[in-house]
């Protein structure tokens, strides 16, 4: 087997692991599948290469500020969408995540035009063992997802707020009887989830393109990672991102590298067919 493609295959899960988590804990609390993500994404990355590119701020702080710009984008997308349609079915829901992140792509490419664009940053060799090669923003962007990974399981386990999360997501009736203010509850998530899939525009403007289709093009992979894991499930979409971003590397074994884009439709429909909750989902009980 290439060692290069495992190498390849742990940087494309890095990279779809902090969205895949943000997912499943909206939908852990709100109980529908938001495909908004792809949009959140798409303004992420824009607002990083803003700072970046526009302003000469470094990247780190342009990540930040991505961060925090699609945090208050998502808090407002739940504000003024969702929110006021909390009553509605999850399916009408998703219709309307899927029309979402349509406006937000068509606003960012009435803004910037459809150019592909990249980030300015100093080049670098690429680090070499053996007869593979990763770039030093390839291992930023593992790190950084590692240490996602860590921060919110601690969040979760931990602290008041993941336990409230947890407990929301849970029964938000019950979490309510016992004085948790969910309301509170839900605009924090939004927030967290936010800032995770600003930092992915970031991760795929350093190791993709910055471009408005960038965030559509990551949520396939994203969704498979997520029902992979177990849809809700944050630590199921850990090893779900690492699972999907590992197939897709490999598939280049057996098929042209045009058909990775496959691999999560195709894992979705066996998941689907053989254990609809996902790894580490659990059955519901029907009465």
């Amino acid at each position: 087997m290439n060692a290069q493609l495992i190498i390849n295959g742990i940087v494309n899960a890095s990279l779809i692991a902090p969205p895949a988590i943000a997912f499943s804990l909206l939908f852990g609390i709100l109980r529908f599948p938001n495909f908004a993500i792809g949009g959140y994404i798409t303004v992420g990355a824009f607002i990083a290469y803003s700072l970046n590119v526009g302003t000469g701020l470094p990247l780190w702080i342009a990540g930040l500020g991505a961060m925090a710009g699609t945090a208050v984008v998502a808090w407002l997308s739940d504000v003024l969408v969702f929110r006021p349609m909390r009553g509605h079915t999850p399916v009408t829901l998703l219709v309307v995540s899927i029309a979402l992140t349509l406006v937000l792509e068509h606003i960012v490419r009435l803004i910037y035009s459809a150019d592909v664009r990249g980030f300015d940053l100093p080049l670098q060799r690429p680090v070499k063992f053996a007869s593979m090669h990763i770039t030093h923003e390839q291992i930023n962007i593992i790190l950084m997802a590692v240490a996602i990974a860590v921060a919110v399981h601690l969040m979760l386990s931990f602290t008041r707020i993941g336990k409230a999360m947890r407990a929301t997501a849970d029964n938000q009736t019950l979490a309510e009887v016992r004085g948790i203010n969910t309301t509170h509850v839900i605009a924090l998530t939004w927030f967290v989830c936010g800032a995770l899939f600003g930092l992915t525009g970031v991760f795929a403007g350093l190791d993709l393109v910055i471009e408005p289709l960038v965030g559509w093009n990551l949520t396939i992979p994203i969704f498979a990672a997520a029902i992979l894991g177990g849809i809700g499930s944050p630590y199921g979409a850990m090893l779900g991102a690492l699972l999907v971003g590992l197939a897709e590397e490999l598939t280049v074994l057996v098929l042209p590298s045009s058909y990775k884009v496959g691999v999560g439709f195709l894992i979705i429909a066996i998941l689907l067919l053989i254990r609809p909750q996902g790894l580490f989902g659990r059955s519901e009980i029907k009465k």
